[in-house]
């Protein structure tokens, strides 16, 4: 069985056919998607949850059953995720800060993201990123959910130029790690060094369907030498469809080809990637499933 970590299922592209997308990722093997609550704007981020709600056919306060994570049984399991994106920060206040920490009170709501900064596209200021996150990472903190990170830089920038992700990786010291709570390094782009400090404060590292280009080999490099148990798959649907798929609308089903190819920079079979990794997403998320051989 296979998790997608990390999948946008609110977006448009999925309109037409939500309900067939998601029995494809089923028949794929996939038990389980995290649906990713940010919406276009801060005011959308509870759709995911809806979809949640649609799919999964239950109330919310119907606990978690574990004869659910059947693959082949049907749809996936569902779970939501909200936050509010790094571009849509400016769009925080009062009322956004409420709506947040209300989802975050929801059973199914079981992250808090994506949020984190991006520093490579023109949007919210750098300041206003940095200080969006804090004030997510408290309520976060305070609702005991794990975050899901978007990080990522300006083109070129070197380690030591006060960029993203040392502007992330000081915040986080200062306002996360005391938590204990960890998280997600969401389609990890970075390298060793930040591979290694994400480890460190508690994060697992998900990889997405840019691991499967021909010229990300630096970042297969990274994923070689992670620990079994630091490693997470995505697909970041409805963007980044694998090489097989590129060009085309991502879905669900395809994470099997970034686990494929995980397997295969590891040396490992595939079943060893889905195993792990579906154990290391329970285990974060303190979903309290026993996943067996």
């Amino acid at each position: 069985m296979l998790i997608d970590s990390h999948a946008h299922l609110d977006s448009e592209r999925y309109d037409g056919d939500r309900e067939l997308m998601l029995r494809r990722a089923g028949e794929a093997g996939v038990g389980a998607v995290l649906a990713i609550g940010i919406g276009e704007h801060a005011s959308g981020m509870g759709r995911a949850l809806e979809i949640c709600r649609q799919f999964n056919g239950q109330s919310p306060e119907n606990e978690f059953r574990p004869n659910e994570f059947r693959p082949g049984a049907g749809l996936p399991r569902l779970f939501a995720s909200a936050g509010v994106y790094p571009h849509n920060t400016r769009e925080i206040d009062d009322a956004v800060l409420a709506r947040l920490d209300s989802l975050l009170a929801e059973p199914e709501v079981i992250a808090c993201g994506e949020i984190g900064l991006d520093y490579y596209h023109e949007g919210a200021p750098h300041a206003a990123q940095r200080e969006g996150l804090i004030r997510q990472l408290e309520i976060a903190a305070a609702r005991q959910r794990p975050i899901l990170i978007h990080c990522r830089p300006k083109d070129g920038a070197g380690l030591d130029s006060g960029d993203a992700w040392e502007h992330l990786f000081e915040i986080l010291e200062a306002h996360w790690r005391p938590t204990g709570l960890g998280g997600v390094m969401h389609c990890f782009g970075g390298g060793w060094e930040q591979a290694q400090r994400s480890l460190d404060l508690g994060f697992l590292v998900s990889f997405a369907g840019n691991l499967t280009y021909p010229k990300a080999q630096p970042l297969r490099d990274v994923a070689a030498r992670l620990p079994l148990d630091g490693l997470l798959v995505e697909t970041d649907a409805p963007w980044l469809a694998p090489a097989a798929h590129r060009g085309q609308r991502n879905e669900p089903a395809w994470v099997a080809s970034v686990a494929q190819t995980l397997a295969g920079i590891r040396g490992v079979t595939e079943e060893e990637i889905a195993l792990a990794t579906t154990k290391n997403f329970l285990r974060l998320f303190r979903l309290g499933v026993n996943v067996g051989d």
